[in-house]
């Protein structure tokens, strides 16, 4: 404060002198009145000085014993909370939730409780995750933490308003056996998915085939000339296959004006013929009887009449399957015949009165 006093008494003892000399020199003062001048100015300056020092300080002094200080921060709590079970969109497969909690308390008003911020921090924060996690599936909990970082990260009181409430370090994970459960149904789910794909898939191509192109024999032969427009003489050629196409595909016979296009059918032996035309007379196609003319000789004209010669590797899954049929449709004797002509002889019971093709045992020849 001292030196703003000097500059003061300097600047206001100038000020003063100039006014003077410009005065003295206007009104044409004679030469004694320049030294009462210099002499009055001095004690302008003494008097100047004497009344700027004499106002009392800015601040008392009781003020000024201790410094100013900060404002102390706001005290900020905090808890760590781990392992807490919080529910997901799907039934029965909780998230597993760990944050620290902070929280700041809030001025209480008149008469208010008591209370425990830890816990009404803890809840307020629970409760926000909870209204966030009950709406993520639960193959989604590293996107569900990131989502959670960002909800809980802003404090917000808590219904009472006693305390502003926060998270922050926060994980969010499910159990591994949860995890590995859902990994098996998402491919079960997948499976199923392909496989009902490609079961509507065959089902269209069914019904296009059936409904539409084997619809009947005009429709077969438009569809192979529209896959094959540069070849109409073929086209005529496959009528007759086309039209059997069609009509097994509706269960039901050749229409007649196409009977003339069919293939002829194989010419059956005489003989087999006539001991077919005897079996229908029967109506018994094999017979109980044990000798060949009655059981195998009639198996041999059905393989036959299907295309198997006995050298056909496939004849013995045919002839089973064929039993099968037989015995389904309750022809067990029919069933045995087949089986046993395809079996060989070998496999048959030797007949009481057939002559035995070996010595007995023990016997002269």
């Amino acid at each position: 404060m001292g030196s703003g006093r000097k500059t003061m008494t300097v600047f206001v003892t100038l000020l003063s002198g100039l006014i003077l000399v410009i005065t003295g020199i206007a009104l044409h003062w004679p030469r004694w009145a320049w030294p009462a001048l210099g002499v009055l100015l001095v004690a302008a300056a003494v008097a100047i000085h004497r009344s700027i020092g004499g106002d009392s300080e800015e601040f008392p002094r009781e003020y000024t014993l201790e410094p100013d200080l900060p404002i102390p921060p706001i005290p900020r709590q905090e808890q760590r909370v781990g392992e807490v079970a919080l529910p997901s969109v799907a039934t029965d497969y909780d998230f597993v939730f760990s944050a620290t909690v902070r929280w700041t308390l809030l001025d209480p008003p008149d008469g208010a409780p008591l209370i425990n911020p830890a816990g009404l921090a803890v809840d307020a924060v629970l409760k926000r995750a909870r209204e966030i996690t009950v709406e993520q599936p639960p193959t989604r909990s590293k996107l569900a933490q990131h989502v959670l970082d960002g909800a809980l990260g802003v404090m917000r009181p808590d219904v009472t308003g006693r305390v502003l409430a926060m998270a922050q370090d926060v994980s969010l994970s499910l159990p591994d056996t949860d995890r590995e459960r859902l990994a098996k149904l998402s491919a079960v789910r997948k499976n199923e998915d392909v496989w009902e794909h490609e079961r509507n898939h065959e089902r269209n191509k069914r019904a296009y085939l059936g409904g539409d192109v084997l619809k009947d024999t005009g429709s077969a032969v438009v569809w192979w000339l529209s896959r094959n427009e540069e070849h109409i003489e073929g086209a005529v050629d496959r009528i007759g296959v086309l039209a059997r196409l069609s009509a097994a595909a509706n269960n039901e016979e050749v229409a007649p004006q196409f009977q003339h296009l069919l293939p002829p059918q194989p010419q059956a032996d005489p003989a087999a013929a006539e001991r077919s035309s005897v079996d229908a007379d029967s109506a018994e196609p094999f017979t109980s009887e044990a000798s060949g003319t009655g059981s195998e000789v009639p198996v041999d004209d059905l393989l036959s009449w299907f295309g198997f010669g006995p050298e056909d590797p496939d004849l013995l899954l045919f002839a089973e399957r064929l039993a099968d049929v037989a015995e389904k449709h309750g022809k067990s004797e029919a069933a045995e015949a087949i089986k046993r002509r395809v079996d060989g002889p070998g496999s048959q019971d030797p007949e009481p009165d057939a002559p035995s093709s070996e010595p007995p045992v023990g016997g002269s020849g």
